[in-house]
């Protein structure tokens, strides 16, 4: 499973699995074979559902459950919290996505309801019952109509997994899941057990005056939806060619025992089965296996395939009465599921197609906003592997946003072109780049507190060891962890000292801790220094292995030390500022600027000689001017030493400099000579405009600062959305 940022598998998929679903409902081979209909539709098919449940499982259930589980309150949404707010977060922490998840389900199963309910009322599913008390059993567990089940056990199944999942590690999740299946299994394909042990069968019975169907949120639903986390927290997933082993074996069982437990007559519905949680796990990593390109359309398609089969099965048949052809169209159970696939699928794809485009209405330009190349990130990441020695493995650091640029996003370009290990400052920058789904290593190079220790596991970090302080108290938290050791070899930031080698091997000798690296920092550009510090870290290096313990693997280069000691022979590069295109290149090709700064003309006014412009009236204009008001400011992370003249912006390919003192919201700028300058033109702060540009080390040098810090503070109201 090389790149599971690649979902275009698990799109396609859906939609055959929508169309299994659909013959489930038309018995497509009936007017062939009887047993082979049944073969296909109450054996084969029911894999349909459970991938749809899997795949909710594998995006969103995952983050709720974790090979640890939950035992300490923690915040993970900023690095420092007061004890009275850690409960609180603790209570509400990462629900929004299952919350949204709820929602949207929600909405949809109302509209099917909708649709349905006047079909249900004629066919007579109310009648001769208390309606009230037959519709809320229907909504809750049973389905509005009878393949709308499926919404309600989604989000039943969610709530389950997520409450159980905040007590019990993964592992525990999966237990009482699969005890959940076994009960529903009695009451369903192997409903012929339970009704030959009576205390059993009255337990059953009583259920079913609740529920129609052990086929629900509460049997059924949990078991896939947690085979999906599995798989997405799985750490080495099986090959292609185990996984189809795998899937033809189980399939083949899965066939054996329905059709065993058919001729025994012992079903009561046919939709669970034992071998179905095999085929079905050995199934998604198969699918998962296909690289492309996600789809969307064929995502959104295929639930309206699900949703809507059923009533085009009443307008083929209805259409077919009225022509005459009810003998082609509905005797023929192989046209007749043709007809009713083809009539679903292009009226799904009419809804799926309305659908984008209301998603591609969505305009992010209306104020200020960061765009990304992301075709430059690719360029720059082959021009710094270029420079790299051999064996040498390039890691990216995506901390603080990835220098404002997105971290997510840059994050999953990465992992599509082949990069999987990354380095943040904190632990909840690794955690959020987790909940994405971003794959690989994550080195949190900054301090971690104890009480976030356990996160470490949840997601599958490695932590930075500061000192042997630190150490001790990873050590002690008693499982086992993965690490690098720092060590300072003349910064005088984090690190054990290069002259404590005891330490650092007491460090290495650690039982719970798990070294994978060693890692120093140079301090200056400095040719002399950069080489004291060298000799340091390779003396460090040289004495561990005098102690015949394996040298972890080491880093010291960070952009700095990339492009200018190229001759280092380490394991790991951490480049950061290079990768983003904010560094010029003295050894080779030019790297490529990945981000742009923009903004729109709020408005254009005349400014007479004498008058002022600006807070503490910072410009006085020596004759008639025409200005432009920007809307962006230092709260958008422009810096406000940029005031009076001492930067610049780009309009219509013109230099404009900027005007009094840079606001909070606004920058005005000098447009005199600009003609036809408006309300709504593009201003560029960073980036280029026809042959001109503005880069981050421009502002830098104008600001006597580093490009690092202007890029890392670009604000969070700039919207942000790469090229395509």
């Amino acid at each position: 499973m090389k790149n599971l940022r690649n979902y275009d598998g698990i799109d396609l998929f859906r939609l055959f699995a929508a169309f299994l679903i659909v013959g489930i409902h038309t018995y497509p081979l009936r007017s062939v074979s009887v047993e082979l209909n049944f073969f296909i539709v109450h054996v084969v098919s029911r894999i349909g559902v459970p991938f749809f449940l899997m795949a909710t499982g594998y995006f969103l259930m995952s983050q709720y459950v974790s090979r640890t589980g939950i035992n300490r309150s923690v915040n993970i949404a900023g690095d420092t919290i007061n004890k009275s707010q850690k409960l609180h977060l603790n209570k509400h922490a990462d629900i929004s996505s299952l919350i949204k998840f709820i929602k949207k389900t929600g909405i949809l199963y109302i509209i099917a309801t909708i649709i349905y309910l006047p079909i249900s009322i004629y066919a007579g599913h109310y009648y001769d019952r208390n309606v009230v008390i037959t519709f809320f059993q229907n909504f809750i567990f049973n389905g509005t109509f009878y393949h709308l089940w499926y919404l309600p056990a989604s989000i039943i199944g969610a709530l389950l997994i997520y409450l159980i999942g905040r007590k019990l590690s993964l592992k525990g999740v999966l237990i009482i899941a699969g005890i959940l299946y076994v009960f529903g299994l009695l009451g369903d394909s192997y409903y012929g057990i339970t009704v030959q042990i009576p205390i059993l069968n009255a337990v059953y019975d009583a259920l079913f005056n609740i529920f129609s169907f052990t086929r629900n949120g509460l049997f059924y639903a949990p078991i896939f939806l947690t085979l999906g986390a599995v798989i997405a927290q799985s750490k080495r997933p099986l090959t292609r060619q185990a996984n189809t082993c795998g899937f033809a074996i189980a399939l083949a069982l899965m066939c054996v025992e329905g059709m065993v437990l058919h001729n025994l007559d012992f079903t009561r519905h046919d939709s669970m089965y034992i071998m179905l949680i095999p085929c079905m796990y050995f199934l998604f990593q198969l699918v998962c296996s296909h690289e492309g390109q996600q789809s969307v359309f064929l995502r959104d398609t295929s639930m309206w395939v699900y949703i809507l089969h059923p009533f085009f099965i009443i307008v083929v048949r209805g259409a077919a009465r009225i022509v005459g052809l009810t003998e082609i169209f509905v005797g023929n159970s192989i046209i007749h599921y043709i007809a009713v696939c083809a009539a679903s699928f292009v009226c799904a794809s009419f809804i799926a197609i309305w659908n984008s485009k209301k998603r591609a209405k969505s305009f992010y330009k209306g104020r200020a906003w960061i765009e990304l190349d992301l075709e430059n990130l690719k360029h720059n990441v082959n021009v710094i592997k270029n420079t790299l020695p051999v064996k040498c493995e390039l890691m990216p650091v995506v901390k603080s946003n990835a220098y404002g640029h997105g971290a997510v996003r840059i994050c999953r370009k990465l992992n599509d072109i082949g990069v999987f290990i990354f380095c943040v400052a904190s632990i909840t920058e690794a955690v959020e780049l987790r909940k994405k789904r971003i794959k690989g290593k994550i080195l949190i190079l900054g301090y971690t507190h104890p009480e976030q220790f356990y996160l470490l596991r949840r997601y599958r970090l490695t932590q930075t060891v500061v000192d042997l302080e630190h150490a001790k108290a990873l050590n002690d938290y008693g499982k086992k962890l993965q690490v690098h050791i720092a060590v300072d070899t003349g910064l005088k930031r984090l690190g054990e000292l290069s002259e404590n080698t005891d330490n650092i091997l007491q460090i290495l000798r650690l039982d719970n801790l798990v070294v994978e690296g060693i890692y120093s920092h140079f301090s200056a550009q400095s040719d002399e220094f950069t080489q004291i510090q060298i000799d340091k870290f390779n003396s460090v290096l040289k004495k561990i292995k005098q102690q015949g313990i394996d040298v972890p693997k080491a880093h010291i280069q960070a952009s700095y030390g990339v492009l200018n000691r190229s001759d280092l022979a380490m394991d790991y590069a951490r480049v950061g500022i290079a990768l983003y295109g904010a560094m010029k290149n003295p050894i080779g090709e030019n790297l490529k600027p990945v981000l742009s700064v923009k903004a729109r003309i709020s408005t254009v006014k005349e400014v007479r000689a004498g008058e002022t412009v600006g807070y503490g009236r910072g410009c006085v204009a020596e004759k008639d001017m025409k200005i432009a008001v920007l809307s962006i400011g230092y709260a958008d992370g422009i810096p406000r030493t940029l005031s009076c003249g001492v930067g610049n912006v780009l309009i219509s390919g013109s230099v404009c400099p900027i005007l009094g003192y840079v606001c909070m919201d606004q920058i005005m700028v000098d447009v005199t000579y600009i003609e036809n300058v408006k309300q709504g033109d593009v201003a560029t702060i960073i980036g280029k405009d026809g042959d001109l540009e503005i880069s981050a080390i421009d502002i830098a040098e104008k600001t006597n600062t580093v490009p690092n810090e202007i890029l890392s503070r670009l604000g969070a109201r700039l919207t942000s959305e790469s090229k395509p």
